[in-house]
């Protein structure tokens, strides 16, 4: 026989009604009806619901709770009482700087070698008062759990490599950070959050919203060569805040979007479908923007190309062949079409064949500029067979588009006086970098 619906009522109201009303989640209102009455009061103290909320906020789990002296309630209330500013972005942040972590421990032994353990918040603090700027709670709160790196190559933050030019970026811990925050026009109040030794290149974090940005935006400088006025920086904006910022580029690492090469992140992006398969052998294409060697004006934007060229491990050995010649249709954002033929691929004329491993596959880095923002690229390998010359085939190569990140223009940004009569080839120009500060040389 069934209790009465009374009897129910009275002993399972308490358990339930946290449920009907979803507070179960938020601390804040599950600690504001301990004080509605006795029974809430105890059932605010429940167990299984603040291991609940250990695993949501701070990504407590058991053992955690096993090595301490307290209930799950105890436990919640102690990290809460050193991380409780954070409670809104700590759980993401953690589990990503975890993920990346993990995947990288076996891959890029360096990197992790190099980061730094947490900072405190009385660090924190020390650095807010040094600079008299408060610093971002979700960039505080990756400060907690790793204060960016030793100052080593290669970067956590990403790699770029051509014949003659190399970029590598380092997450700088906050007090060297700190060091770097600009307080000239165009920059005021921007904090670098990472520095390349090679480039002096740094992507800068708004402290302010001011000066055309946006608080806690993320940016590379760009600045204006056909302005007058130095304070003319234009920006090429990476991440609405650091929490964006950061998450975004560990999901591109831990799923395999941004490959590891020789022990190093490397930030080519591939797009999706961006694979053409001719016979017995297939094309794939990644491409990356490089900030440091281009500008909004004069627009000149700058980027790689990175394609790999795979003979099918099924392929007969009579399918062998030699990459002859290179063939590309070039089709730029503003509607112009160039048409580009040459030999071989960046000087040499690659032989595939499916038997010997050394040959099957064919990587090779190129670059490209445009005075577009966005544009795309398709074309053709020209082939023939070993075992008959005379046997000439295509294959493809898919479209594959090149765009540059979002850019805001300078508040500053003013044209050049007409009293400049200087020819062209002398004129100076404008001294629109930002002045770097100069950590020590990196450990290599």
């Amino acid at each position: 026989m069934f209790p009465p619906f009374s009897f129910f009522f009275k002993t399972q109201f308490f358990l339930i009604f946290p449920t009907f009303l979803d507070i179960g989640d938020d601390p804040d209102i599950v600690n504001v009806c301990s004080v509605v009455c006795r029974r809430l009061n105890e059932l605010s103290k429940h167990n299984p619901l603040w291991k609940r909320l250990c695993y949501r906020h701070w990504l407590l789990k058991e053992a955690d709770r096993a090595h301490s002296a307290f209930s799950w309630y105890g436990l919640f209330m102690h990290t809460f009482s050193d991380l409780g500013r954070y409670v809104d972005v700590y759980s993401s942040l953690k589990r990503h700087w975890d993920e990346l972590t993990e995947f990288l421990q076996q891959r890029c032994p360096r990197i992790i070698a190099s980061l730094k353990d947490g900072a405190t918040e009385a660090e924190l603090d020390a650095v807010e008062s040094q600079i008299g700027l408060e610093l971002p709670d979700d960039y505080r709160c990756s400060c907690r759990i790793h204060n960016g790196q030793k100052l080593v190559i290669p970067g956590l933050m990403g790699s770029m490599s051509l014949s003659n030019h190399y970029r590598s970026e380092v997450l700088l811990d906050v007090e060297t950070a700190a060091g770097g925050v600009q307080t000239r026009p165009g920059m005021t109040h921007c904090l670098p959050l990472t520095f390349c030794f090679h480039t002096g290149l740094s992507q800068y974090l708004a402290l302010r919203g001011e000066e055309g940005r946006a608080r806690g935006e993320l940016f590379y400088p760009c600045p204006n060569q056909r302005a007058s006025d130095p304070s003319a920086i234009d920006m090429f904006i990476t991440g609405s805040s650091f929490s964006s910022w950061f998450t975004s580029y560990v999901q591109n690492v831990v799923t395999g979007a941004f490959p590891i090469l020789r022990d190093q992140i490397f930030r080519y992006v591939h797009e999706n479908g961006c694979v053409a398969t001719t016979d017995n052998i297939t094309v794939s294409v990644s491409t990356s923007f490089l900030p440091e060697l281009s500008s909004v004006h004069p627009p000149h934007y700058f980027y790689t190309y990175r394609i790999r060229i795979e003979m099918s491990p099924d392929a007969s050995p009579s399918a062998a062949c030699q990459l002859d010649s290179r063939y590309w249709k070039i089709t730029t954002s503003d509607g112009n079409v160039e048409e580009v033929q040459g030999p071989g691929v960046v000087g040499k004329n690659w032989s595939a064949s499916s038997g010997d491993d050394a040959r099957k596959v064919h990587e090779y880095a190129s670059c490209t500029t445009f005075s577009t923002p966005s544009e795309f690229m398709e074309g053709h390998y020209t082939f023939h067979r070993l075992v008959n010359k005379e046997e000439v085939f295509q294959v493809a190569i898919p479209r594959f588009h090149m765009e540059c990140p979002p850019f805001r223009l300078s508040p500053f940004r003013r044209p050049p006086t007409k009293q400049v009569s200087v020819p062209r080839s002398d004129a100076p120009r404008p001294t629109g970098e930002c002045p770097p500060f100069r950590p020590p040389r990196p450990n290599r």
